[in-house]
């Protein structure tokens, strides 16, 4: 017990220093904006933001990074109940009750549950993250070269498995980013691959210029093809404390959805998206008046919303216990530590507890934070919804240049992010997800050393990864996943011909 007050001591300490309050406020005022304005979403502006961090302390980084995540959660609601638009993905079931609620004239009660309920439930979420993150690191460090290998292509498989979309397409994605990742010196031998004889490919390619492509560049061009003419509530929007009918209506979903949200948070596979909608479900099921949902009811704004940012701390569990991300933002939360030197997995909490017990903390008072901008500035996000995309888009073009090129002054980079902008314009074309990409191209490095040295343990015998219980679970699990779907189509066809 003494340990664990000293490392919250140690926390609040990292995270009430004044650079580090002001990279929280920037992180989650960002993340709010970028909720709020539908379009780039908080991968894209974490992949523009990488280049900034490179002159800041690691801690400083992951709080800002991190209140960028969690902080488009709240704004992504106030696109959904105001427009009809969701501002995020994850905040797609919110328009179906916020924006009729706001239609009845109750937008404020609607917006305030939004508010509180992500307050709420980020809260705990937050506070579920501190208790159960370091026992988990511990068991961890147990893990050997080859349960790692397996568990990082079964956190690959899942990601795969819940991907949106065509199966095989994310298949074909995670083996394209691995084979990314695979291009310029090999770690042992020091021979060079894949770089065709251009100097530039020696030393692979850059993470910033991939993902600045990918989500900034590959965003701009296919929401140029959209229209963004949306219609904006004129209705003036008062009330924003719910009554005490609507509290009393919604202390259930937010419980609910907190938990639900934290545990989904956890998994591969973008747990905010899911948790909401699966939130959305449960509160339909459980209510006694499920006819409600769709025509206004609260519990399909608290529910859900509690879910999403629940879902986001839910997400740092597999990034601090073991070095994996559980999706594409965490992915990129990875790529940062790795660029300031620290090496992610379980060693991370007790070699470096400033990074871990300092954004921890930092996320109470970024949850705090964004209960103060959200409210009183909804007047604010509304006119930030008026702003024309055809002056939104060229800053952000000017931003990808600007950050990759910084990194290594190199006008290669740029090219290589704008060759990834197309192919990122293309994915999102012929719907082929980027998540299963960024991932297996951060994983990929990791993946390969754990292979090299299991193998080198067993002296080149792949027997080891079916001597260990861990690691024989996690394959065959992953073994399940991928081939699951076939089972079920050859299954469901079965049934049509029996029929």
């Amino acid at each position: 017990m003494t340990g664990f007050l000293e490392n919250l001591s140690l926390g609040v300490h990292v995270a009430l220093t004044a650079s580090n309050l002001l990279y929280c406020f920037v992180g989650v005022f960002l993340g709010t904006l970028i909720g709020v304005l539908p379009g780039i979403g908080p991968t894209g502006t974490i992949a523009i933001l990488l280049p900034v961090t490179y002159g800041i302390s690691p801690v400083s980084a992951i709080i800002m990074l991190a209140g960028i995540y969690y902080g488009s959660q709240y704004g992504g609601s106030t696109t959904s109940i105001l427009v009809n638009i969701p501002g995020e993905a994850a905040s797609v079931v919110t328009c179906l009750d916020g924006y009729q609620m706001a239609r009845q004239g109750r937008a404020g009660p609607a917006l305030g549950i939004a508010a509180y309920s992500s307050f709420i439930a980020g809260t705990i979420g937050v506070f579920i993250l501190m208790f159960l993150a370091k026992p988990l690191a511990e068991v961890a460090i147990k893990f050997g070269p080859a349960e790692y290998f397996s568990l990082m292509i079964l956190g690959l498989a899942v990601l795969t498995y819940l991907s949106h979309g065509s199966m095989i397409k994310a298949v074909i994605m995670a083996t394209l980013g691995v084979s990314l990742s695979q291009i310029g010196m090999d770690i042992v031998s020091g021979q060079l691959r894949f770089t065709f004889g251009m100097a530039n490919l020696e030393d692979g390619i850059g993470l910033i210029p991939l993902v600045m492509g990918i989500f900034g560049v590959g965003e701009v061009l296919a929401n140029l093809e959209e229209s963004n003419d949306f219609e904006i509530l004129k209705a003036k929007i008062k009330g924003v404390f719910p009554n005490l009918k609507d509290l009393m209506d919604s202390v259930g979903a937010i419980i609910r959805g907190t938990f639900l949200g934290f545990f989904l948070g956890i998994l591969p596979g973008g747990g905010v998206v899911i948790s909401s909608f699966v939130s959305y479900a449960v509160e339909k099921k459980v209510s006694k008046h499920p006819e409600r949902f769709g025509m206004g009811a609260i519990e399909g704004v608290a529910g859900p919303e509690s879910a999403n940012n629940a879902a986001t701390a839910g997400a740092f569990i597999p990034l601090f216990t073991l070095g994996i991300p559980s999706n594409a933002v965490m992915a990129l939360l990875l790529g940062a530590l790795m660029i300031h030197g620290l090496g992610p997995g379980p060693f991370l909490i007790s070699e470096h507890p400033e990074i871990f017990w300092g954004t921890i903390m930092s996320m109470y008072i970024g949850n705090i934070f964004l209960l103060v901008l959200n409210l009183p500035l909804i007047g604010l996000w509304v006119k930030l919804l008026k702003t024309p995309y055809r002056f939104l888009f060229p800053l952000i073009l000017f931003f990808c240049i600007i950050g990759s090129y910084s990194v290594n002054n190199n006008i290669f980079d740029v090219f290589v992010m704008f060759i990834f902008g197309i192919v990122g314009y293309l994915f999102k074309k012929f719907r082929y997800e980027p998540a299963p990409l960024i991932m297996a191209f951060i994983l990929g490095p990791m993946l390969e050393t754990a292979l090299r040295q299991s193998l080198r343990i067993s002296m080149g015998s792949f027997e080891i990864f079916f001597s260990g219980p861990i690691s024989v679970s996690c394959l065959i699990i992953a073994l399940f996943l991928l081939l699951s779907p076939i089972f079920f189509k050859k299954r469901r066809q079965m049934v049509r011909k029996m029929s």
